[in-house]
């Protein structure tokens, strides 16, 4: 009767380990798979949304202005001089010019880098980038100047975590490029 109820303890040990470690590798895997699509979701988001619109500077192609996907995401590009701005237009319209720059009745605001890189959000938290978004806070920043047009801010406020999650993980994926748009230029 001992050796039945040992061979019945260890039989059940053995089920319980094997049990335990294949729910475990299906958990690791299922996380691996929901970290892939959490950035897909997101990869998604930014395209449906048109992120690359203002923060992708673009080229000439043989159709036009085209992303310069060296440089995606990196936002308005250091050092690149503004055009002549007429104040005149500016006072009543806003223009955006293709790499970016904006520029209206708060003066000139220029497209952030939004890549992984640490001149992007790559030292971001992802609070940090839902608080930017949710609020219009500049860098996440709870204190921050708000964020400028055109900016859509308002709108991205609407989206629930998971989508604003999904954003954020997408874009620390993406290749770091090396840019610190320059500052905002208030209206003189």
């Amino acid at each position: 009767m001992r050796k039945a109820i040992f061979f019945i303890g260890a039989v059940i040990i053995m089920l319980t380990l094997v049990t335990n470690t294949a729910c475990n590798e299906t958990a690791a895997r299922g996380e691996v798979k929901d970290s892939a699509q959490l950035v897909k979701r997101g990869e998604y988001l930014v395209s449906a949304m048109a992120c690359d619109d203002c923060h992708s500077p673009k080229k000439m192609g043989p159709h036009g202005p085209e992303l310069d996907m060296d440089r995606r995401f990196s936002g308005y590009p250091a050092g690149r001089p503004l055009p002549p701005i007429d104040t005149n237009t500016t006072k009543q319209w806003a223009l955006l010019n293709m790499d970016g720059a904006a520029v209206g009745p708060w003066g000139v605001s220029f497209a952030a880098n939004i890549t992984s890189d640490p001149t992007g959000i790559g030292n971001w938290k992802e609070d940090q980038f839902i608080r930017c978004l949710r609020e219009g806070k500049w860098m996440g920043l709870p204190d921050a100047r708000p964020l400028l047009p055109p900016m859509p801010w308002e709108s991205f406020s609407k989206l629930n975590d998971e989508d604003l999650s999904a954003i954020y993980h997408f874009l620390k994926s993406t290749k770091p490029v090396n840019n610190t748009a320059p500052a905002w230029i208030p209206k003189k």
